[in-house]
């Protein structure tokens, strides 16, 4: 039977058998290392497995091997028998206690085989809402997907959602299988029904290669060869499929090579050491290096120790540099001719990994290459329905879903299009505190703005502001609930610290929504973005020399932090410290009984929570201190830290 489908994507199977060749090699999980050095080898297929929790993915690859004769002997003996005679092989891949304790595939799980004279890597991937990381983690090294769907079920919104992250992450290769098949009776109509749903969502993800196969993997039926309980299937088994699978060149691009380390032995010249992402490379040939865009040329070439003429995509290299040349690592080795992009904005399509919400404004580690550098989320364009394709309005991102987002770094990037080169545009985005990644994503493409936006190079400085005002500059960050008296201590510590002579300058909630924050409302993002503005409002001031009050509520740690990272040598910590019953008993803007009423949604402390500071450098209990020892109490500190000296003299230039 040939299926057919007006979509230019999809390739259509006749009735045309293949021959499978000798097996070899012995079944056994795969080391990273293994798995990165046969990823070099373009004869190597790397397959992801994915799709909804029991829709058989550990099944389907443990039978793959059985049928391959892969399985040590003592480890098959070892698998228990069900009640119909038949063997579990589920628990080759399922290694981990709890993975067989609940039934379910946790980590991903790499396996080798080797059939039909080619080589195989397959990733069994969790099918769980709560491992997408992991499934994505497998994704992020293959070049085919089989995506496996439970007959009974079709389409599912994890299915859905596999999909999605399978294009994202630029493969275009893509196997439906139809799995449990048995268990509707072989029926063809359910199979051409569920094939005719998946081949709407194809086409929409523009995958390149798309075929659909009826299997059982419980009971071997067109695993390694075709089924005789299925004759009105005229396509290839799975296996068939993979072994004649042609993965497609990504688009031509020049030379791209992320520098990993700098390598000097023995006071000879300096190599650059790298995997060769796209092109290649000769001696003689000239290279850019970026973001700085000194060019040089290739002197040297070395591989496995060796020294080699040329070198091309995949391959590890040192490159020994014609002269001496300011390279680090992070940096990349371009065409001169062909050159990426370095800006600092672009936008790309993330799937956010992250328990807490995405919320713009908040600053995350980018690990892109070899490189880390800080970037905070600037908008989100559009949330993704990952059923319909429908881009929809959002202000924020949940766990797993997928949205298009504006990103800024804290320094310029060397990036290409996903489209263009998966290493140069893929992603992840880190949390600044818990070290966890929360997002994986691939550029889509530049901000105008990158190239144009540029720091101008001032004249006058931070310290030469500061010298003339005989006293270094610092931010007091003042942080407590509403009512806790952080204004009265910022205003009585501010007038105190002009009767000595320091410049100050005072910013609170009020002065600040009444003017620049004043299009903001009180929603979690909103108050994000308040604080991320009075960041760099409070930046600029400590340019100018000052020594800068703020006084906010700031009830999440996370965007106190944002600010701390911001002007980490000058931010001070002060947490006011006083009870809710307290605050709620001064209540002196009436705006906690109107919480209270429910006339004020979203309000600190009644119906939203207030991180409190774990490690601030001051704690001010108002139960302890009046306002006017409050005031001398930080006075002290700021002496204490040099910012100027207490002694009446003039305070210390800051060199």
């Amino acid at each position: 039977m040939i299926y057919s489908s007006q979509s230019a994507h999809l390739r259509f199977y006749g009735c045309k058998r293949i021959d499978e060749n000798g097996v070899f090699g012995a079944c056994r999980a795969v080391p990273i290392g293994l798995v990165n050095k046969l990823a070099a080898d373009q004869r190597v297929l790397k397959i992801l497995t994915c799709g909804s929790v029991d829709d058989g993915k550990s099944t389907l690859i443990g039978r793959l091997l059985y049928e391959q004769r892969q399985i040590p002997d003592d480890e098959l003996a070892a698998l228990p028998i069900g009640a119909d005679a038949v063997v579990d092989y589920s628990l080759l891949l399922d290694g981990l206690e709890p993975e067989r304790e609940q039934g379910i595939t946790i980590d991903v799980a790499y396996r080798y085989f080797r059939a039909a004279d080619r080589h195989f890597i397959v990733a069994d991937t969790p099918g769980h809402e709560q491992y997408v990381r992991n499934m994505i983690t497998g994704a992020s090294t293959s070049d085919l997907a089989i995506l496996l769907v439970d007959a009974r079920n079709g389409l599912t919104s994890q299915t859905f959602r596999h999909a999605h992250i399978v294009s994202i992450m630029g493969i275009r290769h893509v196997v439906l299988a139809v799995n449990k098949i048995d268990l509707v009776n072989f029926d063809a109509q359910v199979f051409q029904s569920i094939c005719a749903d998946f081949a709407k969502l194809a086409e929409l993800l523009q995958f390149s290669d798309v075929a659909m196969i009826p299997v059982s993997a419980l009971l071997g039926d067109n695993v390694s060869t075709r089924s005789s309980r299925m004759k009105w299937y005229e396509g290839p088994s799975l296996l068939q499929h993979l072994a004649r699978t042609e993965v497609l060149e990504k688009a031509a691009i020049g030379f791209r090579m992320p520098v990993q380390l700098i390598v000097r032995s023995d006071g000879g010249p300096r190599g650059v050491a790298g995997t060769i992402a796209s092109g290649q490379i000769a001696i003689g040939d000239k290279i850019v290096l970026l973001p700085s865009g000194r060019i040089t040329s290739i002197k040297e070439i070395s591989s496995a120790g060796r020294p080699v003429g040329r070198a091309e995509a995949r391959e590890a290299v040192t490159l020994t540099l014609s002269d001496h040349v300011d390279v680090a690592r992070g940096d990349v080795a371009a065409a001169p001719f062909d050159q990426p992009h370095v800006g600092s904005q672009f936008v790309a399509q993330i799937v956010w990994l992250g328990d807490e919400t995405l919320h713009p404004g908040r600053s995350y580690l980018l690990k892109q290459g070899t490189r880390t550098v800080g970037v905070s989320i600037t908008a989100i364009k559009y949330r993704v329905d990952v059923q319909t394709m429908a881009h929809e309005a959002a202000k924020d991102l949940r766990t797993n879903e997928i949205g298009v987002c504006n990103l800024i770094t804290a320094a310029p990037l060397v990036f290409d299009s996903y489209a263009d080169n998966a290493t140069m545009g893929g992603l992840i985005l880190i949390d600044r505190a818990t070290n966890m990644t929360v997002a994986a994503g691939i550029v889509l493409h530049p901000l105008t703005r990158s190239t144009t936006i540029r720091p101008p190079a001032l004249f006058v400085t931070k310290d030469a502001r500061a010298h003339l005002k005989g006293h270094r500059p610092a931010l007091l960050w003042l942080t407590g609930l509403s009512g806790a008296g952080k204004s009265t201590i910022a205003n009585a510590t501010e007038a105190k610290l002009n009767a000595m002579g320091v410049h100050t300058i005072l910013l609170d909630g009020d002065c600040l929504r009444g003017g620049i924050n004043k299009d903001l409302g009180f929603t979690e993002t909103d108050r994000i973005e308040n604080i991320r503005r009075a960041g760099e409002v409070s930046k600029l001031m400590l340019e100018a020399g000052l020594v800068v009050l703020c006084s906010f509520i700031s009830p999440f740690a996370a965007d106190r932090r944002m600010v701390r990272e911001l002007m980490p040598d000058e931010f001070i910590e002060v947490f006011i410290d006083t009870p809710l019953e307290t605050c709620i008993e001064r209540d002196p803007k009436g705006l906690y009984r109107r919480a209270l009423n429910g006339e004020i949604k979203n309000f600190t402390g009644i119906s939203q929570a207030y991180e409190q500071p774990e490690h601030a450098e001051v704690t001010i209990r108002t139960d302890e201190l009046t306002v006017e020892g409050a005031a001398d109490h930080l006075v002290s500190e700021l002496a204490r830290r040099g910012i100027f000296d207490l002694s009446g003299k003039s305070g210390p230039r800051h060199e």
